[in-house]
């Protein structure tokens, strides 16, 4: 049985990954760390915790030493628009963390799973169809420390032999956990605000197409790339996975057929405008689905009947 450290855990995905992997694993065996961020009584009471701040190597060895940890699933990161504001910090948790745990990862002989993101491509990336193996030349913090992280991973794994391997998550939609700072936020916010107000104000354009994916399919991914026959992994870090591409305006009528009085305005945040104009608008994830057969269950309209039955009840 996997023993499992998820750094992290107290963020967006880690939070919903830490429990369905001591669903599948045991709670047990399954660590959660968290920093600065109060975890919640939930993921306290079903199993382990432990502090466990990336940019201190000695604390993560430690961490992985006392619970004889083979698997790290390493989310701790700051996001695209916090990274804006704050690339100095995205720069020490980002890169610096991801050394010390890919360090660890080699003296430990664990496994380590590491999420990319859209964010590592830029303006002169292919824009549809995304190729898996592309011009990388983002115009963001956050996109430089994931280009960087995906070469870091791929060393690691060719010079050491640690078994890394990771995806490029696009947005990611969650009933769950309440946005933390990304570009693609929107895309949460107006699901709760068309239940509370009916109306929601949008801080990307209209227009503005993004690869997006329900927070199941995102599970999904990280559990079935850590799962998958090492022997057919040509790519190993930083595969392309995609689900859906939508702007403001076609969320907005999604909701409508469920929310007819529904109303989008707009008032454009120009920091988080760029970093989206930046990025694509669908990837190609051909490469997933030959070396380890990933596929996803959600597209625009099952996840937006789900995201509004569970946050109706959520929000009475």
């Amino acid at each position: 049985m996997k023993k499992i450290l998820v750094t992290g855990s107290v963020g967006q995905i880690g939070s919903e990954l830490t429990m369905l992997l001591r669903k599948l694993y045991g709670n047990d065996n399954v660590v959660a760390g968290g920093n600065r961020t109060k975890p919640s009584e939930k993921l306290l009471g079903s199993g382990p915790f432990e502090i466990v701040d990336c940019t201190d190597a000695q604390k993560v060895a430690e961490v992985v030493k006392k619970h004889d940890i083979d698997t790290i699933y390493h989310l701790a990161a700051i996001l695209s628009a916090v990274a804006e504001a704050k690339p100095n910090l995205a720069w020490n948790v980002n890169i610096n963390g991801l050394y010390n745990v890919l360090e660890v990862a080699r003296e430990c002989n664990c496994a380590i799973f590491t999420p990319s993101s859209i964010g590592a491509f830029g303006l002169s990336t292919p824009a549809d169809n995304t190729p898996q193996d592309t011009i990388q030349r983002p115009n963001t913090m956050y996109g430089v420390t994931k280009v960087a992280g995906e070469l870091l991973c791929d060393y690691y794994y060719k010079r050491f032999n640690v078994d890394t391997r990771g995806v490029r998550y696009p947005g990611i939609i969650s009933n769950e956990t309440l946005p933390g700072g990304g570009t693609t936020d929107y895309a949460v916010d107006i699901y709760y605000e068309a239940i509370k107000k009916k109306q929601y104000t949008c801080f990307l354009k209209a227009g503005t197409f993004l690869d997006m994916m329900y927070m199941p399919d995102a599970l999904k991914a990280a559990v079935d790339i850590m799962e998958a026959d090492s022997t057919k992994l040509i790519h190993r870090n930083a595969f392309n996975i995609s689900t859906m591409s939508f702007d403001p305006e076609m969320l907005a009528a999604e909701i409508r057929n469920h929310i007819p009085d529904f109303k989008l305005d707009y008032d454009v945040d120009p920091v988080r405008q760029e970093i989206a104009d930046s990025w694509p608008n669908k990837m190609d994830d051909a490469a997933a689905t030959n070396e380890w057969g990933w596929n996803y269950e959600y597209d625009l309209p099952k996840m937006t009947i789900d995201m509004l039955e569970v946050l109706g009840k959520k929000l009475k």
